[in-house]
């Protein structure tokens, strides 16, 4: 039986220095944390102890995950903050870090990327209707996660603009 308890013992230590180096490579939620963790048939309690000193150790950390994601997510793939907010709150992040993630998000540069996609599309589209080209371009942009005011105002100026 004392064998038993040194190899869990063994088991989490190695389970620790595993997530610790998981964590150390890339931002991580504590969602992500206990996803993995269960994958390793660790307990509910023993999980939620390993995330706590990972925390502890500064190896999780809610802020940093939320800043570090809502940035990657604007400047690589281009989304916007709706979507950036929903996809924060399937990592079960808090409300204050979301918003100060999104906050982080430069608003000349979220608005120099509105225009940038919005003249991409418009490209694609065929010249002719404008009102078509107007709803597609507010759907695509929409479904991007940006705000369907904001691409109207900025759908407005530019179409405006090629008249």
């Amino acid at each position: 039986m004392a064998f038993t308890r040194i190899k869990i013992a063994e088991d989490r230590n190695e389970v620790l220095q595993k997530m610790m180096s998981w964590c150390a490579y890339q931002e991580r939620s504590q969602d992500e944390a206990m996803r993995k963790l269960a994958g390793f048939g660790l307990s509910d309690d023993d999980a939620a102890e390993l995330i706590a000193r990972l925390i502890s150790e500064n190896f999780i950390n809610e802020e940093r995950f939320a800043l570090a994601f809502a940035g990657g997510k604007f400047r690589i793939k281009q989304w916007g903050r709706i979507k950036i907010r929903s996809a924060l709150r399937l990592h079960k992040i808090s409300d204050y870090s979301i918003k100060k993630a999104l906050a982080a998000i430069d608003a000349q540069d979220y608005e120099n990327t509105m225009v940038k996609l919005i003249e991409k599309k418009l490209q694609t589209l065929k010249a002719g209707d404008t009102r078509r080209q107007f709803y597609s371009t507010l759907s695509y942009m929409v479904s991007r996660g940006f705000e369907s005011d904001l691409a109207t105002e900025q759908l407005n100026t530019i179409l405006h603009d090629n008249i």
